[in-house]
């Protein structure tokens, strides 16, 4: 199994960054993708980003593409989302999630084994 948490989130006024980090422990060998989903009130849940484990190449959703930047660091088994120019509409609970297959694009969440706890991301007008 593996395990993930978030962390990061807080509250932001608009305009702000945030990175959020997602710590992966337990069987690293499985992750080959690391995604991250956000879900506000009301609403489904809805692909932000992935990144392929192996050479960290990302993949943006177009809710933050221009304004966000995933890496990873192997060695710390974590991955980073760091987002820029926070919008109110950004205001969700942020998923990080991990796969066993090696992908990059807006897969849906059935590809995805493991998630975490979420972490809490507001946006203040």
């Amino acid at each position: 199994q593996v395990q993930l948490v978030e962390s990061g989130g807080g509250l932001v006024q608009a305009g702000g960054s945030l990175r959020l980090s997602c710590a992966a422990s337990g069987r690293i060998v499985e992750i080959y993708t690391v995604g991250w989903f956000r879900q506000s009130p009301g609403k489904d849940r809805e692909f932000v980003a992935n990144i392929r484990w192996r050479d960290g190449s990302p993949f943006y959703g177009v809710s933050v593409q221009g304004r966000s930047t995933l890496s990873r660091d192997n060695a710390k088994n974590t991955v980073y989302l760091q987002m820029n120019s926070l919008k109110p509409e950004d205001t969700a609970v942020y998923y990080c999630a991990t796969a066993s297959r090696d992908f990059s694009g807006n897969f849906p969440e059935r590809y995805y084994e493991y998630w975490g706890q979420g972490t809490q991301v507001t946006v203040s007008s």
